[in-house]
């Protein structure tokens, strides 16, 4: 069974950190990308940063120089640090697997990142 477990969200002023941790099992770490993505209340889903079975980055324009995403094959687990943190960056984050070359991808169920004065 496939599980993707997130980790880490909360509640952190602006110009805070947080780390966000995705477990994965039931999968072939090594040959999917991974990825976060976030839904903010009233908008669109929309990706944050991937890390490709190479470990090649692709971040959002909104998170770039702030956000870091890597990976840890042995560990199966993929890790976004989130620094300088602004109230807009306030949404629930997705944990995103997809298989390389396909289309076939798993979700995590989400967790809480609240930016708030």
């Amino acid at each position: 069974q496939v599980q993707l477990v997130e980790s880490g969200g909360g509640l952190v002023q602006p110009g805070g950190s947080l780390t966000l941790s995705c477990a994965a099992s039931g999968i072939m770490f090594s040959a999917h990308v991974m990825g976060w993505y976030r839904k903010a209340p009233g908008k669109e889903r929309e990706l944050v940063a991937t890390i490709g079975t190479g470990s090649g980055t692709n971040y959002a324009d909104s998170v770039k120089g702030r956000f870091t995403i890597s990976r840890d094959n042995a560990k199966r687990s993929v890790t976004l640090q989130m620094n300088s943190l602004k109230p807009e960056d306030t949404a629930v984050y997705y944990c995103n697997a997809r298989l390389r070359g396909t289309n076939a991808e798993e979700w995590g169920r989400g967790t809480q990142v609240t930016v708030i004065s």
